[in-house]
């Protein structure tokens, strides 16, 4: 029976260092495609919060600008509008 062949000690060590390499970043890849996921879902349930938001503050107020910084409040215009 023949002798089977190998490669090397130091080539099978460097294959399998670039295998584990790469199996590490295609988990590091997955992990972050669940974390996009999940941070999808927080997006949308916060634009949620932020419609209700808006629309109670609209009932209570009209439809107004609201200054961010202060919480003034002004009209809307028609140059708001375009």
């Amino acid at each position: 029976m023949a002798k089977a062949k190998k490669i090397k000690k130091e080539e099978l060590e460097l294959v399998n260092e670039q295998q584990n390499k790469l199996n590490e970043l295609l988990k590091h890849l997955g992990i972050l495609d669940v974390e996009k996921i999940n941070t999808h879902s927080v997006i949308k349930t916060l634009s949620d919060e932020i419609q209700e938001t808006k629309e109670q503050l609209e009932k209570t107020y009209g439809s107004v600008n609201i200054d961010l910084q202060t919480g003034k409040i002004s009209e809307i215009t028609k140059q708001d509008v375009e």
